[in-house]
Order: C-alpha cells, then structure tokens, then sequence
C-alpha cells in the first residue's frame, strides 16, 4: 500500500478567449508518494504544477482526484480534516496576524486542528525561536509584524508554521524561489530533516538547481506527468526559468 497515492487527477480551466471552452490542464494523471520521501516537480510554464498541487490539498474548484493517505480516502473525510494531514505551501505566502509569533501558532487555534490532536501542546516560544534561528531567521524578532519581512522571510515563516503542525504531506510551491543560496540551502535541509524524523513526505515545485535531496524528480509537460530520467542535471533553471508565478 502506498503511504500516499493519487490517480485519475484531472483539471481543466476556461479559456480565456472563450468562456464556452474549456482547457485542459492536465488529465488522468497519477502519483504515489512513500513515507519520508522527497519528490521534485518540474515543467514548462503553463503546465499545471501549481495547480496539480493545489488539486491535490482539495483546494482547487475545477481539479478533481481520487487520492488515499495511508490507506484512508480523501473522500471519506471532509476537505478540512484532508488538509490537515495534507498541507499546501503557497508561492506567495499569506501572513496577516500582528506578529510573527501570532503567525506561526494561528493553525493551533482552529478547531479542526485541536480535533485532531487534542494532546498536541502549542509550540513554546523557546521552540519557535530555535527553528526560526535554524532557518536563517536570526534576525527575525518574534514580537515583528509580518508586513515587515521580506517575501523571502515570510515564506520561511510559513514553512516552519506548516511545519509545526506535523503534516504527512507536505506540498510545497516553490518555498526557496528567491532566496540566496544559503538560506535555500537552511530551508532544504530543514524539510530533509523534518522528513526524516516524522515520514512526511514533500512533493516541492523548484526551479533551483537539485540541491540533491530528491529521491526522484516528475516532468509535468504537455497534459502528463512522467519520471524525469536526469533528476541531477543543472540546467533546470535555465529551461524553466520563465516559468516562475505562471502555472
């Protein structure tokens, strides 16, 4: 059995030229994710990345799949309780509490959440502070207003929040674009790390060079998802470069 696996994925959109016509993304797509594992996700501009992950965390209108996690169907729990267990990274991250603090413990306030472990404590403040420090963070106060950090920082902070509440999927778009080698380099080694000690597993749309953590890259290209067959190449982000808030 598969820790996670997703079949029959499928997304169209409407044109934009024409509203009565319908285009499709991508369809009958399938993929399996094992515990602890770490898949990159690459393809031109256009191709669905994005969207793909956003179908796959039940938050995208016009996708639809038949997924499990740990034997247990997307389809016998509400979308909520889905997306607890199967969390979705944005590219451009959302922070709107007046604090960082306040920022990385707001899942810990929703109902949905203290459901699903009520013997889960919220993080201290000592803890939040190590992890931020440990994702170069150093400088960030906690006591800051998330409008002041840069796009870079904040989409740190919301990786730690996501983080912090101990997914088993983990779907990250583009979480490093932007960064500066070492800060991408923090923030691949905390998700190397966050997913060997817990078995999540990371499904991560990138356009940096393999930093050599996934265990396998998928080409999503012309409507299909297939195993790319030079995972280590460095190329990457010369041929998808222009691929960046596109998909």
């Amino acid at each position: 059995m598969n820790y996670f696996s997703a079949s029959k994925a499928s997304c169209a959109i409407c044109n934009r030229h024409c509203s009565n016509n319908l285009k499709t993304l991508f369809s009958d797509v399938s993929l399996s994710l094992d515990s602890g594992e770490i898949v990159d996700l690459i393809g031109p501009s256009g191709a669905g990345k994005s969207t793909l992950l956003t179908t796959l965390a039940l938050l995208n209108p016009h996708g639809s799949a038949e997924m499990r996690l740990q034997g247990t169907a997307c389809s016998s729990v509400t979308p909520e309780q889905w997306r607890q267990q199967v969390v979705y990274l944005p590219q451009r991250p959302t922070l709107m509490e007046e604090t960082v603090l306040d920022a990385i413990r707001l899942p810990f306030t929703f109902k949905v959440f203290r459901e699903r472990d009520k013997n889960t404590d919220t993080p201290s403040t000592k803890d939040i502070r190590a992890h931020l420090d440990e994702i170069g963070l150093q400088d960030v106060e906690l006591d800051r207003s998330p409008k002041a950090l840069s796009v870079g920082q904040q989409a740190r902070v919301c990786l730690l929040r996501s983080l912090l509440i101990k997914p088993k999927v983990l779907l990250s778009d583009e979480v490093d674009a932007g960064l500066d080698d070492t800060s991408a380099d923090c923030v691949g080694r905390m998700l190397q790390t966050h997913s060997q000690n817990t078995g999540m597993a990371v499904l991560r749309v990138r356009h940096r060079d393999s930093d050599g953590r996934a265990q396998r890259v998928l080409l999503m290209k012309d409507g299909a998802l297939t195993e790319d067959t030079h995972p280590n190449r460095s190329d990457w982000n010369n041929n998808w470069d222009g691929d960046r808030n596109n998909d």
